[in-house]
């Protein structure tokens, strides 16, 4: 079964939704099911997993609406203030809804270099532990030296980490990112989504070369078993539709075996996420 391991809905918000800039207009509107479900069955996915964008409670309880209401989407990535005091108490209301099976929190985001490692927010994450959720990993590439510290704290935990953390494929910088990457996949509690790269190449102009290296880099340091497809949609439209950047995925991967590919666009997604 191949499954989109990640991607995105929204009700277009001008507001809420500022990081939707003017030269992203292209996703300034609404993105629901009906308009996913097809391009699904023109590319072959069976599931999706849909992951929050925004930092809400109310886009947990929307996501896992539009779930129950759509068989293909076979598991929710929620938002939950991880910092709060009530964390525990508030994962709770969620223990009944078997289609969440995780929670993500937009660090690349954060001001703090050390937002990963502070205490309160290191108590949520432990705080999901204890309720076997897993944890969607966001951050940039300056990021990744605290990853790295974050994680030497939770060998247990379930990590992905989101989009290849985000290296600078536009300007072809990829040294710093790839010895960083390498530290980051010494935890083998941690996984990597295929995902989100067409966004940092040059969204008018890439070619499937631009990303060899990034790709060859990922590759190596998770191996089949870790890695997992996901599309970015709608936010990757800005630089490719659902079957170019798939497309770019599965032609790198053409020459593997059927067995890993058919791990990489589905089978660890369905073990990491429990489908």
């Amino acid at each position: 079964m191949k499954i989109d391991a990640h991607q995105h809905f929204w009700k277009y918000n001008p507001e809420r939704d500022a990081w939707i800039t003017e030269e992203m207009r292209v996703i300034r509107k609404d993105f629901f099911p009906d308009d996913l479900f097809p391009l699904l069955e023109q590319n072959g996915i069976a599931g999706t997993v849909a992951v929050q964008a925004d930092q809400s409670v109310e886009e947990t309880e929307f996501l896992l609406g539009l779930a129950h209401a759509n068989h293909f989407i076979k598991g929710v990535v929620g938002w939950i203030d991880l910092k709060s005091d009530a964390v525990e108490k508030n994962l709770e209301e969620f223990s009944d809804d078997l289609i969440l099976k995780g929670f993500r929190h937009v660090v690349q985001g954060e001001t703090d270099p050390e937002f990963l490692i502070r205490p309160d927010f290191i108590r949520g994450i432990k705080a999901l532990q204890k309720k076997n959720y897993t944890y969607d990993l966001l951050i940039y590439q300056h990021q990744l030296p605290m990853a790295v510290k974050f994680l030497q704290q939770f060998p247990d935990q379930p990590f992905v980490l989101d989009h290849i953390a985000k290296p600078l494929i536009k300007s072809g910088i990829w040294k710093d990112w790839a010895e960083q990457i390498r530290a980051l996949a010494a935890f083998p509690n941690v996984m990597c989504k295929v995902s989100g790269m067409v966004t940092e190449a040059d969204w008018s102009d890439w070619k499937p070369s631009d990303f060899k290296i990034y790709l060859d880099v990922v590759a190596e340091a998770f191996g089949a078993s870790r890695l997992m497809y996901g599309s970015d949609w709608p936010v990757c439209l800005v630089a490719a539709d659902y079957k170019r950047q798939m497309s770019l995925v599965e032609d790198y991967f053409r020459s593997w075996s059927e067995t890993e590919q058919l791990a990489i666009f589905g089978g660890n997604a369905i073990r990491f996420y429990k489908l």
